[in-house]
């Protein structure tokens, strides 16, 4: 893992992880307390799209949502702020290339049991799958990609959100 330096005034952070790991709500609290705007990436996607997650990959499959995923991704604009993605943008080289050359991407790992609670308390989230692929097929194939493109890593099963934000402020310092 490489070394970077941290200047506050041109930081971006991007949370990498998967669904239910608490990317968009410590990505609340992380620019809160860094004083940066949140991107919601998935809300860009829905915004350009004009449909929710869920009704672009049950319209339009998996492969149209990861295209439309990659196309939304490298043309935003990058400026100081808390980025919070997809999970499956870890699938993309393109998407993280660049992401790494602009920005500290932070994965927030969770266990298996963390992840599967969480999604069931939000029954209708998209989360992009190839076909027959349960939850357990998708945390098994993406944990490799999330270790590897994560410059920093933060556990966040047992603890607050704010909690999560503050271990990254930590770990950036």
């Amino acid at each position: 893992m490489e070394t970077r330096a941290i200047v506050t005034s041109d930081l971006i952070i991007s949370l990498i992880g998967m669904p239910g790991c608490g990317k968009s709500t410590v990505g609340t609290q992380l620019a809160r307390q860094l004083d940066l705007e949140l991107v919601d990436a998935d809300g860009l996607i829905e915004a350009q799209e004009q449909q929710t997650l869920q009704q672009i990959m049950d319209g339009r499959g998996n492969a149209m949502f990861r295209a439309i995923e990659e196309q939304v991704l490298t043309d935003m604009p990058l400026f100081p702020s808390v980025i919070s993605t997809g999970g499956s943008v870890v699938y993309s080289d393109k998407i993280m290339g660049r992401l790494r050359a602009a920005s500290t991407v932070v994965y927030l790992r969770a266990r298996y049991e963390t992840i599967e609670y969480r999604v069931s308390l939000a029954p209708h989230r998209g989360i992009a799958a190839e076909g027959t692929q349960t939850l357990r097929d998708i945390f098994d194939e993406r944990i490799p990609l999330y270790e590897h493109y994560g410059d920093l890593t933060v556990d966040c099963d047992d603890i607050t959100p704010q909690a999560v934000a503050e271990a990254i402020v930590a770990q950036l310092q």
